[in-house]
């Protein structure tokens, strides 16, 4: 899609909420104390091509899906996988990335190389925020589907629960399979993923009901695909850049 052909928003200020916790979609470059990421670039990009003024807030993830609901930002932007009991809430863009669901350990871990065999282990922890879909996955695909089983241990972030990970206060921290590769290509003495992918899933902005960005926004995803942009950016921030938390 040629960039005449897309949706012109004429400048408007768009104000979309992330969390700055799940690199490397977006994070706060521990360096130079900035906002970076995937999403950051891939939503400049958008803001040029739609023609609209980009303001940027944070908020938790807890909190986010109901602030997009009830309308307080325009858009919502941290790796929320599509799901149907999520779209009773929000409107979802169209994908801008798929991802694998991956186990991610401490690289000298040997006790477990699988979903059964760590929950075998009867005193292993998996770290995890409550409500994302590493949770669910800890909770429906690896444990016993109690959501309130005492091997989970809620933590606040992303980044924190690999922290625990590196620490010993966890044991397992599932993440998809793009993130989890980034963390062990910058710190191969600390991590490493074993076993197969847990299913696939696909990443989308979020919007309040109705709102009338999505099919803009959806186009804008659109030509980014078309023209590489998209591919661009797995390699910048997949392959190059490298972080660690």
């Amino acid at each position: 899609m040629q960039a005449e052909d897309l949706p012109d928003l004429e400048g408007r200020e768009i104000v979309v909420v992330t969390e700055n916790a799940y690199p490397p979609l977006q994070f706060v470059d521990p360096k130079s104390g900035e906002a970076i990421g995937w999403e950051y670039d891939a939503m400049r990009e958008l803001a040029k091509r739609l023609n609209f003024t980009l303001e940027i807030e944070n908020a938790s993830w807890d909190a986010m899906i109901p602030a997009v609901s009830e309308g307080q930002f325009d858009l919502g932007m941290t790796g929320i996988t599509i799901r149907d009991d999520r779209r009773e809430m929000v409107d979802f863009s169209e994908p801008y990335m798929r991802s694998e669901m991956f186990m991610l350990v401490r690289a000298d871990e040997d006790r477990f190389t699988d979903a059964a065999s760590f929950a075998a282990i009867e005193d292993g922890l998996i770290g995890a925020q409550a409500g994302t879909t590493p949770f669910y996955t800890a909770v429906y695909e690896v444990l016993d589907g109690d959501e309130q089983n005492p091997r989970i241990k809620l933590l606040e972030t992303f980044g924190a629960s690999v922290q625990a990970l590196r620490t010993g206060d966890v044991d397992l921290v599932l993440t998809d399979g793009t993130a989890g590769q980034g963390y062990v290509d910058a710190n191969p003495e600390a991590f490493k993923l074993v076993g197969e992918a847990m299913g696939t899933e696909d990443f989308g902005f979020i919007f309040p009901k109705g709102s009338e960005l999505v099919e803009a926004f959806n186009q804008g995803i659109a030509a980014l695909r078309d023209d590489g942009t998209l591919d661009s950016l797995n390699t910048e921030w997949f392959l190059e850049y490298k972080f660690g938390q």
